[in-house]
């Protein structure tokens, strides 16, 4: 029989690669999703036997539905609420719960492995870090009350609180394994940042640094696989290769010719630094995720760049205009 593993948030960007990697290595996943979204799940994975797809409309305290958490091996944990969509201190206040929830019942039932997704807003900005070399123990400097009274800093607040709740309660059940993975989502999530570039009055990512949406699914998979001798980890993700958005537009120009008339115009602003120096001795420790099993520079941004173009053409062969890209500015993940 295949190990069941609970992910919660389906519809996320991250969760339906999460699920695709759990898929490949022969798990059974069970997902859960708010009502809207769970007719149009189940359609999505009507052909995949070994995926069920649950109802939980309130992650923050809501009961999971009986038998969801019978047999289940380990929680993917990505499920969170969007800054924006309500008042700050409420999005504090559910991301908190939300976590705790999810440990609290996955705990009674038995599960002894959680992966919980954090974000690259909990530790940019920490004085100790001198912008661009960060380790496990680097936070953001949001304060709750920061957080909680501005919009602005809800959701970095809201996931540095949230992870350091899930740590305490760790603390509290030292029986239980426990990883969290540094990472971001919205409906392109952040391959906004990159579908911007295929836009003249577009606008370039905010930071040069980056991961794979597939590197992270691998290493959250890997991280309820590989054994370890310690219940509670924390693994800052990112990609071992630099973005200069110079060298960026002249690799589209060149791989993607079709293209160069549509690219942003503006001039490509400058950084100091070109990625993130992370601790990939760390990451393969806690994942198995080798330096050299990130997807290269090309892989990520081309592969992103057609996967994209393949939606637009859908939207415009089913009657859509396509004028105008939104931008995010997030650090994050690709497809």
């Amino acid at each position: 029989m295949p190990k069941v593993v609970l992910v919660t948030g389906a519809s996320g960007f991250l969760a339906s690669h999460i699920i695709h990697q759990l898929l490949l290595h022969n798990y059974h996943i069970r997902a859960t999703a708010r009502e809207g979204k769970l007719e149009e799940l189940r359609q999505l994975y009507k052909d995949h036997p070994f995926v069920e797809i649950i109802q939980l409309d309130n992650i923050s305290n809501g009961q999971f539905a009986e038998g969801a958490l019978e047999g289940v091996e380990a929680v993917i944990h990505t499920a969170n609420p969007l800054p924006g969509r309500t008042s700050p201190e409420e999005v504090m206040k559910s991301a908190i719960d939300g976590s705790l929830n999810v440990l609290r019942q996955g705990e009674k039932y038995g599960v002894q492995k959680f992966v919980v997704t954090g974000s690259s807003h909990n530790f940019l900005g920490d004085p100790a870090t001198k912008g661009v070399s960060y380790q496990a123990d680097h936070w953001n400097a949001v304060t709750k009350e920061e957080a909680s009274e501005d919009s602005t800093k809800a959701y970095a607040g809201s996931k540095k609180f949230a992870e350091l709740a899930v740590w305490e309660w760790a603390e509290q059940h030292p029986h239980v394994e426990v990883t969290t993975t540094p990472a971001d989502f919205a409906s392109f999530s952040t391959n906004l940042n990159i579908y911007n570039l295929l836009t003249p009055t577009g606008k370039y990512p905010a930071r040069p640094a980056y991961v794979d949406v597939r590197d992270a699914a691998r290493a959250h998979v890997g991280a309820i696989e590989k054994p370890t001798s310690s219940g509670r980890r924390r693994v800052i993700l990112a990609s071992p290769h630099g973005v200069v958005f110079d060298d960026l537009l002249k690799l589209i120009k060149r791989a993607r010719p079709e293209l160069e008339g549509r690219l942003i115009t503006s001039p490509a602003p400058k950084f100091a630094f070109d990625r993130y120096d992370v601790d990939f001795g760390r990451i393969e420790e806690i994942t198995g995720l080798r330096k050299e099993d990130f997807r290269t520079l090309e892989e990520s941004f081309l592969e992103t760049i057609d996967a994209l173009l393949a939606v637009e053409d859908s939207w415009k062969k089913a009657g859509y205009s396509v004028e105008s890209v939104p931008s995010i500015r997030l650090e994050g993940r690709m497809i």
